[in-house]
């Protein structure tokens, strides 16, 4: 069996969407030939952990780890954060305008903490890999960002030893959402494009989530992209007959929603609704599960549906899928934000695996739309489009109103977690034949 090095900055029990698509992938690899090898950090600043997923790390995995130096501490303490209180990408506020030491703070790590707050690792962790890789026969690298640190580890193990690498893009890097937020300096900028472009040219494989951010990272490179979406395990949604759809006209919101994702739209319709339809106000629920900024609240308060909010913190994801499963209306809204149309996230996938119906917000032309309406699995609305969204939740609460809320989805199981490692796998065995 082949040995692949899998550098990743997420790993369980750390919980959250970073650590699932490298933890499933490995899951499945033995099963075509690849023995996975994970290198992490011993102590990442990542607050939120989920025990319930060691469950699938591999009997007798081999996981690597060392110390990393951050700088989140002292940001937090510069703040006056609690230690506990997740950072956010970029150091980037929600829900309200930066203070002026917030900005500050954003400045420092846009231009110090390049390609990001994990850059002081790049250094140690080469070193500590040249010793392992120089005592133990690995066919193949692979570093998956963000952080894009990770990326910056592989290129330098791919200068000294000329393994194959591929680079995994799971989000963007200089294209992502929110890096003109980071008040870069023209140096800074320059710094970050050149390092990209390093990563994208030096590797032998760049494989990001979808189409649309694969022709990106090709006209970034010049060079073939290769398309790995994220996806669901089969294993996560195997439930009793037991099982009951939630009470209520329930639209339900998992995983974080900050203010780029908050559907303003589909609130002032949901408002304007409940004062036209007495019953649909009465059964009405909007349920958040995970960190949710605090404008989602302001505006279900400004449309007067905030009594028919529910909201529950982070909970271990094998309670997550459970529920996804037992939501009448799964909701997905995406960024509302430039160069969003490739945002393809775990938690479609697994909505997919759930088979409730999706209610998107987002571009109708997307990578997300066009699996939407491939999979049948639910719709997709324009952001502002009042009167498209208005008919999408009548045509929704009629099917509640009749029990018929459900879906038939079909063609979902390309998006399985194993046959996704089987072609990363083919991937593998290309460049190391």
């Amino acid at each position: 069996m082949k040995k692949v090095l899998i550098i990743t900055y997420y790993w369980p029990p750390t919980g959250g969407a970073g650590v699932q698509r490298w933890l499933k992938f490995s899951k499945y690899f033995r099963k075509f030939g690849w023995e996975p090898i994970i290198y992490t950090p011993s102590n990442p600043d990542f607050p939120i952990n989920d025990e319930t997923l060691l469950k699938d790390i591999p009997a007798d995995l081999t996981v690597l780890k060392t110390q990393i130096t951050e700088p989140y501490d002292i940001y937090r303490k510069i703040m006056r954060k609690k230690k506990t209180e997740t950072v956010n990408q970029g150091f980037l506020s929600e829900g309200k305008e930066n203070t002026f030491l917030q900005s500050a703070m954003i400045w420092v790590r846009g231009n110090f903490f390049i390609p990001d707050a994990r850059k002081f690792w790049i250094n140690p962790s080469v070193s500590y890999l040249s010793d392992y890789i120089k005592q133990h026969n690995i066919d193949a690298v692979i570093s998956t960002g963000p952080p894009h640190s990770m990326h910056l580890i592989a290129m330098g193990l791919k200068h000294k030893f000329n393994i194959p690498w591929i680079a995994d893009f799971r989000d963007p890097w200089t294209q992502i959402d929110f890096y003109s937020q980071l008040k870069l300096s023209n140096w800074a900028d320059n710094k970050h494009k050149k390092l990209e472009r390093q990563v994208l040219t030096q590797a032998n494989k760049v494989v990001t989530v979808s189409p649309t951010c694969g022709t990106d990272l090709e006209k970034l490179g010049n060079r073939k992209v290769d398309v790995i979406t994220n996806g669901f395990d089969t294993d996560d949604f195997k439930f009793g007959s037991d099982l009951k759809t939630l009470n209520g006209f329930l639209f339900h919101h998992i995983g974080a929603l900050n203010k780029d994702r908050n559907p303003y739209t589909l609130w002032k319709v949901l408002g304007d609704l409940c004062q036209e339809h007495v019953d649909l106000k009465k059964d009405l629920v909007i349920k958040f599960t995970g960190k949710t900024d605090a404008i989602a609240f302001e505006s279900l308060k400004q449309h007067g549906i905030i009594d028919n909010a529910q909201k529950t913190d982070y909970l271990p994801h094998s309670e997550v899928v459970k529920l996804m499963a037992q939501s009448p209306i799964l909701l997905l809204p995406l960024n509302n934000t430039p160069n969003n149309g490739g945002v393809l996230s775990g938690k479609l996938f697994e909505y997919l695996a759930a088979k409730r119906p999706i209610f998107g917000i987002g571009l109708p032309d997307a990578d997300a739309a066009a699996i939407l309406k491939s999979t049948l699995a639910g719709t997709m609305v324009h952001f502002d489009d009042y009167d498209g969204t208005k008919k999408a939740v009548l045509d929704l609460y009629q099917k509640y109103k009749s029990n018929t809320l459900s879906i038939n989805s079909s063609s979902i199981d390309k998006y399985s977690r194993e046959n996704c490692a089987k072609d990363y796998s083919a991937l593998l065995n290309e460049i190391t034949n």
